[in-house]
């Protein structure tokens, strides 16, 4: 990975040999284990700068500490939040709504789309979600006592209610599966085309929806308003692209490297099996010690931050993996503990920025375990295979094979 020269004003000392992307344990990794890798930084000072923490190589401040984190993420006229991060693959400069819009605009959508992520919402959902669990999962408990559950299960199960949420079959699930993997964890090559075969699709079904309404999430963005207008089609673009990415693949990630633990850690699996109503509180810390994405900040101006001299510009990284194993906020962080209370950690991001759809990502996750635990007798890693882990903007989980024979 290229990375850009280490700017003029950041302190030589400031400088630390660290990368999401990079560093011990992000690269591919059987048996990985990233989450505690990146755990070391706790160890050092609570900002630094990371000369290539970026796809693209750039450097980023690095936030260590939750209390700090949480400032930046809640003080959004300082760090501001739009980054194209998806736009610029394509060369472009349009946001992923409501993610990178600011305050006053981000208000705005944000109220028009919370009703639909609503906790209310994700009840009314709850059924279908359960169901398509446990249809996957007999299905697998059918055909033998081993699977890849990355591909059997965790991928088919997220992306399936992504795609009711969008009005469609899952005939093509393995294409968008495809087009989320190589835009997430392709190279320069893979992701822009997976960008532009996501935009055109996009851009497809607004138009179609436009034509042929239909009761489902993409006829809501290009029939509502803001502002006594309608959405634009940058903005039902960005509306919908958001959706996309963020269906696809952190859930299933999540749900994967929590399987993988229960998998090395049969008492905990026994004991969610036969207490299921601790799945719940046991999702919450399962979150805190797995959680998937590093969210980049911009600085809109000058400001002295802990010591660290951030100027206008620079990219700021608040690593939810980093955050979630911070020992002044978590007693024992690099401890899993199922029945851990008071959990107040930042799979889900913080401030007004906070993901949109947590409410579901928790749901499908607790619903997810559950069933599994249900249907599934004690079930460990197969002998003989190595699940692949890796770091990244988005961590992630693959060739994760089970057996329970």
């Amino acid at each position: 990975m290229a990375s850009n020269p280490v700017p003029d004003h950041v302190p030589p000392e400031m400088v630390r040999d660290f990368s999401l992307f990079t560093s011990a344990g992000m690269l591919p990794t059987p048996n990985g284990d990233p989450h505690a890798a990146v755990a070391c930084v706790h160890a050092g000072p609570p900002i630094f700068y990371s000369p290539y923490n970026t796809r693209n190589g750039r450097g980023t401040w690095v936030i260590t500490r939750t209390r700090d984190q949480r400032r930046v993420l809640q003080d959004a006229e300082t760090f501001s939040s739009h980054r194209s991060i998806f736009a610029s693959v394509l060369g472009e400069n349009w946001p992923m709504i409501p993610l990178e819009l600011d305050p006053p605009a981000h208000g705005i959508f944000r109220s028009l789309l919370n009703p639909l992520f609503s906790p209310k919402r994700v009840m009314v959902l709850e059924p279908v979600v359960r169901e398509r669990a446990i249809a996957l999962i007999d299905r697998i408990a059918a055909s033998g006592t081993s699977c890849d559950v990355m591909k059997d299960f965790a991928f088919p199960f997220t992306v399936n209610i992504f795609l009711g949420f969008l009005g469609l079959s899952d005939d093509r699930l393995d294409i968008f599966v495809g087009w989320a993997n190589d835009l997430l964890h392709g190279d320069d090559v893979k992701r822009p085309a997976a960008a532009r075969m996501i935009v055109a699709f996009i851009d497809e079904l607004a138009a179609m929806r436009r034509k042929e309404p239909v009761a489902d999430f993409m006829t809501f963005v290009v029939q509502a308003e803001v502002e006594g207008r309608p959405l634009t089609d940058e903005e039902v673009r960005g509306t919908g692209v958001l959706l996309f990415v963020a269906g696809l693949d952190t859930v299933a990630a999540a749900i994967g490297f929590d399987l993988a633990y229960l998998a090395r850690n049969p008492k905990d699996q026994d004991l969610l099996r036969s207490e299921p109503d601790r799945i719940g509180l046991a999702a919450e810390e399962l979150l805190r010690a797995y959680p998937t994405v590093q969210m980049i900040r911009v600085a809109t101006k000058n400001i002295d931050f802990e010591g660290a001299p951030i100027r206008k510009g620079d990219y700021v990284s608040c690593a939810t993996m980093i955050a979630n194993r911070d020992p002044a906020e978590f007693k024992c962080p690099n401890t899993i503990d199922l029945a851990r209370e008071d959990n107040r950690h930042a799979a889900f991001g913080y401030g007004p920025h906070r993901c949109l759809g947590s409410h579901l990502a928790r749901r499908e996750i607790v619903i997810g375990l559950e069933e599994w635990l249900a249907r599934i007798p004690g079930f460990r890693i197969k002998e003989g295979t190595a699940p692949i882990t890796y770091g990244g903007h988005v961590f992630g989980i693959e060739n994760l094979i089970l057996d329970w024979s």
